[in-house]
């Protein structure tokens, strides 16, 4: 099993930067890729960012140049960070880290607890 534990998420006004970790703990050795959804009130859940394993990276059409996500790894911790600049009002939404693994050739889904973002205008 994976456990993730977000961070960084609050209140900041339009034009301004967050930054969102996630420390995923546990097998972290299954993981395939991380990445960070958001839910908006009255909008389905969408893929802001993902990194796989192996370095590659996919955004979202409206956050590309604006977000940036990357890894690092320690002995027992996988930890991905989601950095947001220029942020808009559109981007408020309450943002979940994703971890994707497998194992014994199955694939399974962890997702952490939800950290709210909201952008003033």
């Amino acid at each position: 099993q994976v456990q993730l534990v977000e961070s960084g998420g609050g209140l900041v006004q339009a034009g301004g930067s967050l930054r969102l970790s996630c420390a995923a703990s546990g097998n972290i050795f299954s993981i395939d890729a991380m990445g960070w959804y958001r839910k908006a009130p009255g909008k389905q859940r969408e893929l802001v960012a993902a990194i796989t394993a192996g370095g590659s990276t996919n955004y979202a059409e409206s956050v590309k140049g604006r977000c940036t996500i990357t890894t690092s790894r320690d002995n027992d911790k996988n930890t991905v960070y989601l950095q947001m600049n220029s942020l808009k009002p559109e981007d408020t939404a309450v943002y979940y880290c994703n971890a994707d693994t497998t194992v014994l050739y199955k694939s399974w889904a962890y997702w952490g607890q939800g950290t709210q973002v909201t952008v003033s205008s």
